[in-house]
């Protein structure tokens, strides 16, 4: 036997099997986690894009000029619903021990995801010139797209992690 056959290790023999209905068990659970994660950004893209339209273009057009102003702005009241969503609901069994330190770096995950939609309104909005209502709403759907992705994945990674 040589040296290299003794470092070589079958994946296979080094971790047990996992049974079907294990994998289906998990895989379940993981559609329901999803599933929520969605429910509750589904309510956070209403609030997001709800207050932006209304700020935008709602009764006295208080933010007409400022896209990027309401952007912001409907862009933190839907993180603050997300957080209540995500916390209580989503992913209530893996909070942790250290709920400061949960809700700072899930502020920093937020704000990482906030971005992009703003990036993506002026974008649109200034570099493409295309300012109508349909244009800015497409760009932000685009962007909360990308963001609701990034959060997903940095809430399971760094976030919600469960107790040490």
């Amino acid at each position: 036997m040589s040296a290299s056959d003794e470092l070589t290790v079958d994946p296979a023999a080094a971790a047990p099997p996992i049974a079907p209905a294990a994998r289906t068990a998990a895989l379940r659970a993981r559609a329901y986690e999803l599933a929520r994660f969605l429910s509750v950004g589904g309510v956070a893209f209403v609030v997001d894009l709800g207050l932006f339209n209304l700020l935008r273009f709602g009764p006295g057009h208080l933010l007409e000029h400022k896209p990027l102003t309401a952007k912001v702005i409907s862009v933190i009241a839907a993180t603050l619903v997300s957080w209540v969503g995500n916390r209580h609901w989503t992913f209530s069994r893996q909070r942790t021990d250290r709920p400061t330190r949960e809700l700072v770096v899930f502020t920093a995950i937020n704000l990482v995801g906030a971005v992009v939609p703003v990036l993506t309104l002026a974008l649109s909005h200034y570099a493409l010139n295309l300012t109508n209502a349909f244009a800015d709403n497409a760009a932000t759907v685009i962007g909360i797209g990308i963001g609701t992705a990034l959060r997903y994945i940095g809430y399971k990674r760094w976030v919600f992690t469960g107790p040490r």
